[in-house]
């Protein structure tokens, strides 16, 4: 039975007041005071309906993971370093150590990126299936450039480890109540590697493929150049994207709702390319194509069927 007054709320104060003391803010009574003044990027994101697959499998764990890293990799985008976070948990039954436990995990993921949570509200909505982790995540950006690619960028790509926290609508009407050990992956993070890189070299475009998948690359393309994505690279779609195109999907759809095989991609200097493909830690990544003169499309080779799909 629903307790409105949220019995478990003193744990979770105690719980996320390890978080107050950053090298970025300090916390005091629930006022935030900052350490810095930069200008900062603000991003909201969540995981979605991978949250019914997250709560019947109650991997929760992997459910925070997936939330941090809808925000921290859009961040990264931005070249912007996290300094604090709102999170609003939504669930369908008032299950205390359910609130417990993904409050706990959130709390060691911040501590360790340094990460203070400064609010947050629990809800209980049983008219859901699953849960819902929706996170606001503040960064600050102390070195500012345009998101842009430029012509004659090389696009690198570092690998996923699958389908990650988008199109899950689409794998529901493609595999019903089935359950994989696939849909539960957490999403990879890559905001070290990228903030890294960016001290380093010159990082033009960035871009995380999440909704809209390769699509979303044309928001960071110049109208008079085209970007080519060539399929003689290494980072091929996981067996559950061919999976998915031999059951119902065309070229055209599943480049513009799946990652593919590719999490992250950045616009770089081809004289850089073979050192940033080495500093790069922890992940797979391969030089994926390139920005070439044109007209505002994408262009990419289909990994499935080898046709070239046009955006």
């Amino acid at each position: 039975m629903y307790d409105s007054t949220k019995p478990y709320k003193n744990e979770i104060l105690k719980l996320i007041k390890q978080t107050w003391k950053t090298p970025y803010v300090s916390v005091e009574d629930g006022v935030v005071k900052k350490k810095f003044s930069y200008p900062e990027y603000h991003h909201t994101d969540g995981i979605g309906t991978k949250g019914i697959y997250h709560w019947e499998r109650r991997s929760l764990k992997n459910a925070v993971i997936d939330a941090m890293a809808m925000n921290l990799n859009d961040l990264a985008m931005m070249r912007a370093k996290p300094y604090a976070l709102i999170d609003h948990l939504f669930i369908p039954e008032d299950d205390e150590s359910a609130i417990l436990e993904i409050i706990s995990y959130l709390t060691d993921k911040c501590k360790r990126m340094g990460i203070a949570i400064t609010g947050g509200e629990t809800a209980i909505h049983n008219n859901m299936n699953g849960l819902e982790i929706s996170i606001t995540m503040l960064g600050f950006v102390e070195n500012q450039k345009p998101n842009r690619l430029k012509t004659g960028n090389i696009l690198i790509g570092i690998e996923s480890n699958g389908i990650h926290s988008n199109g899950f609508t689409k794998v529901r009407e493609i595999f019903g109540s089935e359950h994989r050990p696939e849909f539960i992956e957490p999403t990879n993070i890559y905001i070290d590697n990228i903030l890294s890189l960016n001290k380093r070299f010159d990082v033009y475009g960035m871009m995380h493929i999440t909704g809209g998948a390769f699509t979303k690359l044309k928001d960071i393309l110049p109208e008079n150049t085209d970007i080519i994505i060539r399929r003689d690279h290494r980072l091929h779609p996981q067996e559950i994207f061919y999976e998915m195109y031999n059951k119902e999907m065309s070229d055209d759809e599943i480049y513009k709702t799946f990652n593919c095989g590719i999490g992250f991609v950045i616009g770089v200097e081809k004289k850089d390319t073979d050192k940033i493909l080495n500093e790069i830690k922890g992940f797979k990544t391969a030089i994926i194509g390139e920005v070439v003169e044109g007209h505002h499309r994408i262009r990419i080779e289909s990994m499935f069927s080898g046709q070239e799909v046009k955006y």
